[in-house]
């Protein structure tokens, strides 16, 4: 299992997209990897024959465990053996030995007892009179999401697993054939807990509910808290005259084959500022400031389970119509946790943008190892002066730059918000 996100210590497998036996290229998606912060595909890193699946689907793995054996050419049962025991996974192997045949030439689906001697545990014990419940990760966070009852599911995946399309299905009948519902109270609900002590009705102005946090917002908590405590932030903030972008987006969307938006030539101001003041297209690695010669942007995006932040990569030596089809792109598959690993690993800069919500201003936390991140507000009509000191009426938006003082200096940080100006404000230079 490798870090699927910087920061990372474990992921759980939430599907399988190969069987072994299947003959895999390099990058072809193999599994859909649910992480604390997204669902991502892992891709093969070499080709090559996948001869043994280790873990099944909704299990976690710590980063660097083994989740499959991949065969060279030639290679064959023997080599599988051969390589588990040679990584200190004879456990596995021998369990593997044990089980049943098939008429395959290589080995199906690990086992739960498998995955666990892998991993070195030992399968956690049912509840008492009960049946021990396999349920993805994903689904169980989806299924509170949508109040759904797992209890009372059957699931179609190995050993009865409760997988995705499974909950899928139940809500889209559910959806069909509404029934009315009783809702329990939370006292009912701790009532019902085995040894729970009498709990007294709370008044209604007392009422609450607890949220149960998921991973995706544990590790929004942990990596924000770390970045506000750790990282020396500062702000500078520009009041952008857009009238003229706003004239420019117009005309622009009357021939265009694809409409773009006020956000796309922000990022692409935004990448012909990085490029004009180099210092900025940068990071922190503690010994080391690294400096980019090309631009990768990311690019906020609001999902059910918290922010993501996918990376358009090259943004300097794209046309306004690629990056719009790239965003709408990136933006859809992170609502639908289908955005791959390296799309969510690298950039140096980060944009959000909180306008088309009606927000005047306001600041940014930045995603640490990048230099910063830019909050734009919504361009909004306002009093403004023009150049003949006369008073007008003009669309302004309002943009605040949160810098890392460790990697830019206050007049770096400067320079750089008013490169993006001057693009903002004479929009003709991001198109040339």
């Amino acid at each position: 299992m490798p870090e699927v996100l910087a920061g990372a210590s474990e992921a759980s497998i939430q599907t399988w997209l190969v069987s072994p036996g299947t003959t895999l290229a390099i990058d072809q998606p193999i599994a859909e990897v649910e992480t604390e912060k997204a669902t991502v595909e892992l891709t093969a890193e070499s080709a090559g024959a996948l001869g043994r699946i280790l873990v099944a689907e909704g299990d976690n793995v710590m980063v660097g465990d083994a989740i499959a054996v991949l065969l060279s050419e030639g290679e064959g049962d023997d080599a599988i053996e051969a390589a588990l025991a040679a990584a200190g996974l004879a456990v596995a192997a021998a369990a593997a030995e044990a089980a049943p045949t098939s008429a395959h030439p290589l080995p199906q689906l690990a086992g739960q007892a498998e995955v666990y001697a892998v991993n070195g545990q030992t399968p956690p014990p049912a509840e008492h009179g009960q049946e021990r419940r396999f349920i993805s990760p994903i689904v169980r966070r989806l299924a509170r999401q949508h109040g759904v009852d797992l209890a009372s599911m059957a699931g179609s995946g190995p050993h009865g697993r409760i997988v995705r399309r499974d909950l899928d299905r139940h809500i889209a009948e559910r959806t069909q054939n509404p029934q009315p519902a009783a809702v329990a109270t939370p006292e009912q609900i701790a009532q019902k807990a085995p040894g729970a002590p009498p709990v007294t009705p709370a008044r209604a102005s007392t009422a609450f509910e607890d949220v149960p946090i998921d991973r995706m917002r544990k590790a929004i908590a942990r990596r924000l808290t770390e970045s506000k405590t750790t990282v020396p932030h500062f702000y500078l903030l520009a009041d952008c005259r857009v009238d003229a972008l706003i004239e420019l987006r117009r005309k622009v969307n009357e021939t265009a084959p694809r409409k773009v938006s006020i956000n796309d030539f922000v990022l692409k101001a935004v990448a012909g500022a990085l490029t004009e003041v180099p210092e900025s297209n940068s990071i922190w690695l503690g010994e080391a400031i690294r400096r980019f010669t090309s631009v990768d942007i990311s690019v906020a995006v609001a999902t059910d389970g918290g922010l993501m932040t996918p990376v358009l990569r090259g943004v300097e030596r794209m046309a306004l119509s690629e990056i719009s089809a790239t965003v709408a792109d990136m933006a859809e598959r992170a609502r639908a946790g289908r955005l791959r690993q390296h799309e969510l690993e690298g950039g140096s800069f980060s944009v959000s943008n909180l306008g088309m919500h009606g927000t005047a201003e306001f600041s940014a936390i930045l995603n640490p190892p990048q230099s910063g991140i830019l909050a734009v507000g919504a361009a909004r009509q306002t009093a403004v002066v023009d150049p003949d000191g006369g008073l007008a009426v003009g669309t302004v938006m309002t943009v605040t730059l949160s810098a890392d003082h460790r990697v830019l200096d206050g007049a770096v940080a400067a320079q750089w918000l008013a490169a993006f100006q001057r693009r903002i404000e004479n929009p003709l230079s991001i198109l040339i």
